[in-house]
């Protein structure tokens, strides 16, 4: 009767080990599709920054040709 125990008792840890795995896998899934999300904005806003200085100075040399 020992065994039979012992075997539910390691087999009840071990799902537990995995479910605080997989909430942890979870989080830093969260955490880093959030950085993602932070940076695709800061590379639009680079591009946009871009895009209007490009224009600015084809502007500016359009002016002086």
């Amino acid at each position: 009767m020992f065994w039979p125990m012992l075997a539910i008792a390691l087999g009840f840890c071990g799902l537990a080990l995995l479910g605080v795995l997989a909430m942890r896998v979870f989080l830093e899934v969260r955490r880093l599709g959030r950085q993602v999300s932070a940076t695709a904005v800061k590379i639009n806003q680079a591009a946009e920054e871009l895009e209007r200085a490009a224009t600015d100075a084809a502007r500016a040399g359009h002016d002086t040709v």
